[in-house]
């Protein structure tokens, strides 16, 4: 048998069957009208936020990188647990527009930002993190043209990344973020031009789990945008730090040290240099705030046996949860935390490899892991659900359309 991965803390079992938020998953699935079913949680969401609080410095804002999880209703319950919130389209723009977020708590990053995003979001008053010195002259031109003071910050490409991390987002030639050579000219020709100065975004990668990793990178981070400030030679309004905090998701995985991270960040706070005083310092977080408050719910529809192995055929697949299913980013497979939610209480019975409902052979959520044994109508859960899931997967593959979403 593969090993399956951690399943995250906060769940239980009623009846032998899988709780979510206190629900039983069949509960929660009848009132719905069915599978496939992304569950949040709101009391995993609210604990999460304020022990990353409790761990971190007063001075630190915690953003919400929307890109995560853009479910209108999580949003809405974010809006007050949260600083901010990070978009990275003109259309997450109008996510967090319709969910009631100012947009003046909200910075918008990503590369080919779109003349018509650039234009609703200066005439919004979102801050833009520019990826480039063509972005920020199609962003200077336009924001003459509609008679609006932009509010600009610089996305820094750094030289260094975060080791260990699931995604490396700096360090050497990226798409992402200006070199950071070539930063200090961008920020004096935006002083210049008269936009509103917002510093720096730094981000040199994400999910990593290695706090030893995530402390050295915010040193080198909180250094790199001393020296860039004082090579501009102006006070640097605000340092958004980058996130990069990783959650288990695979055999072995063990949480990020918070607390750790934490002491050493406000121990970078009391010994800042002049030109880094007043400057409001935030990290942008996704996944690590949202990942483990989800879970996704398939029904198994066929059990089939081919050559000896156990197949649970399910209703659901890659095109719900393709980071799953091990084609988000993986170079190496390896099984999610996953369970059969209506017998979660049972013993490990058989090897079964849970599959969705794609003529494809990608489309495989749980290979070859230890289950109770399932039939057709038992409910699958696959955790770390929350982020990355319903708005980061194929849905519309071979016409299956959406899952459901709900906040409990």
């Amino acid at each position: 048998m593969k090993p399956l991965g951690p399943i995250p803390a906060g769940f239980a079992a009623i009846d032998g069957v899988l709780a979510i938020a206190g629900r039983k998953a069949t509960d929660l699935v009848a009132d719905a009208g069915g599978t496939p079913l992304f569950v949040y949680s709101r009391d995993m969401l609210t604990a999460r936020v304020a022990a990353l609080r409790a761990a971190m410095p007063e001075r630190l804002a915690i953003h919400y990188a929307v890109k995560a999880n853009p479910y209108s209703p999580l949003l809405q319950h974010m809006l007050n647990l949260v600083d901010g919130f990070d978009i990275a389209s003109g259309g997450e723009l109008a996510v967090v527009q319709d969910a009631g977020i100012d947009p003046a708590r909200v910075s918008f990053a990503g590369p080919g930002k779109r003349d018509a995003e650039l234009a609703s979001a200066i005439a919004a008053g979102v801050t833009l993190n520019l990826e480039s010195e063509g972005e920020a002259s199609r962003a200077l031109a336009i924001a003459d043209r509609l008679g609006v003071t932009p509010k600009l910050a610089i996305r820094v490409n750094p030289e260094f990344d975060l080791k260990g991390s699931g995604m490396k987002m700096g360090g050497g030639a990226k798409p992402f973020g200006v070199d950071e050579e070539r930063v200090p000219a961008l920020g004096r020709r935006l002083i210049e031009a008269g936009a509103d100065w917002r510093g720096f975004h730094i981000f040199a990668g994400s999910q990593a789990l290695s706090a030893d990793a995530i402390i050295e990178t915010q040193r080198q981070t909180v250094a790199l945008a001393a020296r860039l400030a004082g090579e501009i030679g102006a006070a640097l309004p605000k340092c958004n730090l980058g996130g990069g905090f990783g959650i288990p998701y695979f055999p072995g995985d063990e949480p990020v040290d918070i607390a750790a991270i934490g002491a050493a960040l406000a121990e970078r706070f009391a010994d800042l240099p002049d030109v880094l005083r007043d400057t409001a310092f935030c990290i942008e977080l996704g996944r690590y705030l949202v990942g483990e408050s989800g879970v996704y719910l398939a029904s198994v529809v066929d059990r089939k046996v081919s050559h000896g192995d156990v197949y649970l055929v399910t209703d659901g697949g890659l095109h719900h949860q393709l980071a799953a299913s091990g084609n988000f980013g993986t170079v190496v497979r390896r099984n999610y935390p996953s369970a059969i939610a209506t017998r979660f209480a049972a013993e490990v019975e058989e090897e079964a490899s849970i599959v969705g409902c794609l003529c494809t052979p990608l489309d495989r959520l749980a290979d070859k892991g230890g289950f109770p044994r399932a039939d057709v109508g038992d409910l699958v859960a696959i955790f770390c659900a929350g982020a990355y899931g319903a708005s980061a997967s194929p849905a519309m593959f071979l016409g299956q359309g959406p899952a459901g979403e709900v906040l409990i």
